[in-house]
């Protein structure tokens, strides 16, 4: 019995390493971008909650750090990618495009409680649209599976910030996804 529990494993750990082999370059990349871009999430709203203490803020950053561990543990660890991650500071990327975004949103959600509000609804509007392409151009069920999950999180927060938008009298037109999946996002759909 322990024999065939040795063999069982051995041979998960081969077609594991034998997955690792499949992924594209351009999965490679995206999987390293959404990790980044979950960063960028959690890092904004930190500074979002800090300066006006909305609780949303802080919640949903607990999320994007769950998202983060999801997109290391499940992708970048398993299939062996040098994390792009490697500080986890808040505000410091890697990726330069993610630092001068990072800066941009947190300089515009720092002026008034309104505009963090835009600033949220940006991110996830972002995100959506990033995953959703992601997702179009894989076929790897690991990689579907995360960003699935990631897809499903950020409407979420799409609709904890509405909720917020609506208390705070915004009214928030999508700049990346069209405006029939917002409207499907925030009906549930």
């Amino acid at each position: 019995m322990k024999k065939s529990l040795i063999v069982l494993i051995l041979v998960a750990m081969m077609f594991g390493g034998l997955f690792a082999a499949t992924l594209t370059p351009e999965e490679s990349e995206s999987i390293l971008w959404m990790r980044e871009e979950e960063k960028l999430a959690r890092d904004v709203y930190l500074a979002m909650y800090e300066r006006w203490g909305l609780r949303t803020f802080y919640s949903i950053a607990q999320s994007e750090q769950r998202h983060m561990d999801s997109v290391k543990i499940e992708l970048i660890d398993v299939y062996g990618l040098q994390d792009s991650v490697t500080d986890e500071t808040p505000g410091v990327f890697s990726n330069p495009e993610l630092a001068e975004l990072y800066d941009t949103l947190v300089q515009r959600g720092l002026q008034s409680i309104t505009d963090a509000v835009w600033v949220g609804m940006t991110i996830e509007d972002l995100d959506i649209k990033d995953l959703d392409e992601a997702l179009a151009a894989t076929s790897n069920p690991d990689i579907q599976t995360v960003y699935g999950n990631l897809v499903r999180g950020s409407e979420n927060h799409m609709r904890s910030f509405y909720r917020q938008a609506t208390k705070y009298g915004l009214n928030y037109t999508p700049q990346y996804i069209s405006l029939q999946q917002y409207q499907q996002i925030l009906s549930g759909n």
